[in-house]
């Protein structure tokens, strides 16, 4: 059987905390769905494009990630393609709070999956994608905390 796994985020945009996540995780699966959540109610600073393009560009030598978007739940999506583990970084307790939260849910909603928690490494534990919006959206340099292949430059940042 397949071990597959989704990995959901905005990635608005991807950092370095998430890229270490998904290439610690490749050893153990097959493939992994590095999966853009499309929500309505939530204003992106990058566009979906633009995302998806970043994610691709980071991983175009992962063969087993596949860079996806989709819209719901994310357990209906993990259903869609036959995903077993849901695939969470966690920097401090306050994550694992919140993430140990919607994992459970999940796990009502969808018997069949495993959420599988990483820790961030140290280095990361302090970054999220809002610092590195917050960063740019005030001029500053943002490109140490977001993966090296990835020029926002070109993007007028």
């Amino acid at each position: 059987m397949k071990k597959t796994a989704v990995f959901p985020g905005s990635f608005d945009p991807i950092t370095r905390g998430h890229e270490s996540v998904i290439l610690r995780a490749l050893p153990l699966f097959d493939e992994v769905y590095v999966a853009i959540g499309m929500n309505a109610e939530k204003n992106s600073f990058f566009t979906l494009e633009q995302r998806i393009k970043f994610l691709e560009t980071v991983f175009i030598n992962q063969p087993k990630v596949k860079v996806v978007k989709y819209k719901g739940l994310t357990v209906d999506f993990c259903k869609q393609v036959d995903a077993a583990y849901l695939l969470r970084g966690l920097r401090t307790s306050a994550d694992f709070e919140f993430e140990r939260s919607i994992g459970q849910i999940n796990k009502k909603l969808y018997p069949g999956i495993e959420t599988i928690f990483f820790l961030t490494d140290p280095q990361y534990t302090s970054l999220n994608s809002g610092i590195v919006r917050d960063i740019l959206r005030h001029g500053g340099d943002a490109g140490q905390f977001i993966p090296e292949s990835i020029n926002l430059k070109d993007l007028g940042y």
